[in-house]
C-alpha cells in the first residue's frame, strides 16, 4: 500500500475536507492523527473527532489517533506533536487543514472574528509547521500540505473580504517560504485548493446554506487530490499551489460527476480563482 507505516498529522479532521484527507489516506495504510477541537457532539456541526475516528478506522488499515486541541495555542501543538511522536514514532506529511471563515467587509468585521482568522489559518498553519520540521527531516518523502488558494493579487480579492483574504494568503505565503527553505532537507510543501465550492459545515452555517450546498462538490475530490500530490517525490514536487480538478485531470480521470452535490445543478466557483 502506497502510505504503509506512515504517520500523517491533519488539522482539523473532524469531518469536511481533513476527514475526507485521513479516511483517503487510511485505506492506503497510512496512521492518521487528526486534530480538532470538536469532542462533543453539536446540533450544528457534523461528528466529533472520535465519530471521524471510526470512520477513518472503518476505512482502512491504518491506525488513528483522534486528539482534541486548538492550532492557536502553541502549549497545545507542542502537545499535539509530542503525542503523535510518541505513539507513531515519527511525523511523514503534515496537512495544515484547520481555517476558519468569515466574509464580512472591513467596516463590519469584529477584531475577535480578525483574530480567529489570523491565529486559526496564519499563525497556526505556521506554528504547526515549526513544530513538524524537525521530524519531517526524518522521514522518507516527507510533505507539507496547506489548503489555501494560489496568490492572486487581483484587487477584487482584497476588495471584498480584506481580512479573510489576508489570512488564507498567508496560509499561502507560508507554503512559498517553506518550499524553499526546506528544499536542502528535501521536505516538500504545496497548497491545494478546490476548483468549486465544496460542501462542508462552513458552507452550510456560514456561507449559502443548502442553496450552495446544492451547487457544491464533495471533500472527496480534494481527498483524492491529495492523494496523488502526497505520493509524489518531495523533492522534485514543492512549492505548487495546485487546484483539485486540474491535479486529477494529469492522473487521466475527467469525469467529475460523482463529486457533485446535485449534478442537476450548476457548480459555483470558488474564491481565488
Amino acid at each position: 500500500m502506497l502510505f504503509s507505516d506512515k504517520t500523517v498529522l491533519i488539522t482539523g479532521g473532524s469531518r469536511g475536507i481533513g476527514k475526507a484527507i485521513a479516511i483517503r489516506l487510511a485505506k492506503e495504510g497510512a496512521n492518521t492523527v487528526i486534530i480538532g477541537k470538536t469532542a462533543e457532539a453539536n446540533p450544528k456541526l457534523e461528528g466529533t473527532i472520535y465519530t471521524a475516528a471510526q470512520e477513518i478506522a472503518a476505512a482502512g488499515p491504518g491506525k488513528v489517533l483522534p486528539l482534541q486541541g486548538d492550532v492557536r495555542f502553541e502549549d497545545q501543538i507542542k502537545h499535539i506533536v509530542e503525542t503523535a511522536i510518541n505513539t507513531f514514532g515519527g511525523i511523514d506529511i503534515l496537512v495544515n487543514n484547520a481555517s476558519a471563515i468569515n466574509l464580512s467587509p472591513t467596516e463590519q468585521m469584529e477584531p475577535k472574528r480578525f483574530d480567529l482568522m489570523y491565529n486559526i489559518n496564519v499563525r497556526g498553519a505556521f506554528l504547526m509547521s515549526q513544530a513538524c520540521i524537525p521530524f519531517l527531516k526524518k522521514a522518507h518523502n516527507p510533505h507539507i500540505l496547506n489548503l489555501s488558494p494560489p496568490l492572486n493579487m487581483d484587487p477584487n480579492w482584497f476588495s471584498k473580504h480584506l481580512a479573510y483574504t489576508m489570512s488564507k494568503y498567508g496560509m499561502s505565503m507560508i507554503i512559498l517560504g517553506l518550499a524553499e527553505e526546506l528544499k536542502q532537507y528535501r521536505i516538500a510543501a504545496n497548497a491545494l485548493w478546490p476548483k468549486t465550492t465544496i460542501a462542508t459545515a462552513a458552507v452550510k452555517n456560514l456561507l449559502g446554506g443548502d442553496f450552495l450546498m446544492q451547487r457544491s462538490r464533495i471533500p472527496e475530490i480534494v481527498a483524492d487530490a491529495a492523494f496523488y500530490i502526497l505520493q509524489k517525490p518531495s523533492f522534485e514536487t514543492t512549492g505548487n499551489f495546485f487546484i483539485d480538478e486540474d491535479v486529477l485531470t494529469a492522473e487521466g480521470i475527467s469525469d467529475f460527476t460523482k463529486y457533485a452535490v446535485n449534478p442537476d445543478q450548476k457548480l459555483m466557483m470558488d474564491l481565488f480563482l
